[in-house]
């Protein structure tokens, strides 16, 4: 009994440092902005989680998010390939539970298949800032891990955080970028190699973690620098 309760209290213990909590309930869920569609990451669909369990729905000109468990959203229009910018606000209006990543992705490819693949620049509300590669439904490469930055402004008092990424893909540099001020820089040429990573081209789209409350706006995907 006491090895039970001992291996019970282990588990409580580590699932408090990760920061577990349930995915929320979310009422009248699903995508319902025009042109737009969305994947839940493997593992929440894994168990038994669908789009109806996150909202994303257009209001006020842009676009909001209620989640639920973590996903990525995007229009198939928003596809770009050699000189561009990926642009957007992001207002989360809700403190989460413990600190969850939002932003953009870049070079979104066979995103529906268990070989999806896209780069994904994120930041989270305790001013933190994340770079990865999701090269297929199992396989996530590291390229910045969690760094902080004054560039990201961290949750006020109130609740409340708004911050303006982009992805400035120039002829030899990916430019990583918070509120205009750059926070991090790759070489295209690694990106582009044809090895670990699967390039620069392909669908722009948005990515918000679980049990997130999220207003983006002013989202775009323009070609040249900016």
């Amino acid at each position: 009994m006491r090895l039970a309760l001992a291996a019970l209290a282990l588990a409580a213990s580590v699932a408090h440092a990760q920061g577990s909590d349930a995915d929320k309930h979310v009422t009248d869920g699903g995508v319902t902005v025009d042109g737009w569609t969305g994947r839940l990451d493997p593992r929440a669909a894994g168990a038994g989680k669908t789009l109806s369990d996150v909202k994303f729905y257009p209001m006020s000109s842009g676009i909001h998010v209620t989640a639920g468990p973590p996903g990525i959203y995007w229009n198939p229009a928003n596809t770009a390939e050699g000189m561009y910018t990926v642009s957007a606000t992001f207002a989360q209006t809700k403190a989460s539970a413990h600190p969850e990543a939002y932003g953009l992705f870049i070079a979104g490819q066979n995103l529906e298949a268990s070989n999806q693949s896209y780069l994904y620049f994120v930041i989270r509300q305790d001013g933190k800032f994340l770079i990865n590669h999701r090269a297929d439904d199992s396989t996530v490469h590291k390229i910045v891990d969690w760094t902080a930055s004054k560039s990201v402004r961290a949750m006020a008092k109130n609740g409340k955080a708004t911050n303006r990424l982009a992805i400035v893909v120039g002829p030899r540099t990916l430019s990583f970028r918070v509120n205009g001020k750059e926070v991090r820089s790759l070489p295209r040429s690694t990106i582009d190699s044809g090895g670990t990573y699967s390039g620069t081209t392909g669908i722009a789209g948005l990515r918000v973690n679980h049990n997130l409350d999220v207003h983006v706006s002013g989202f775009s995907v323009a070609p040249g620098r900016k």
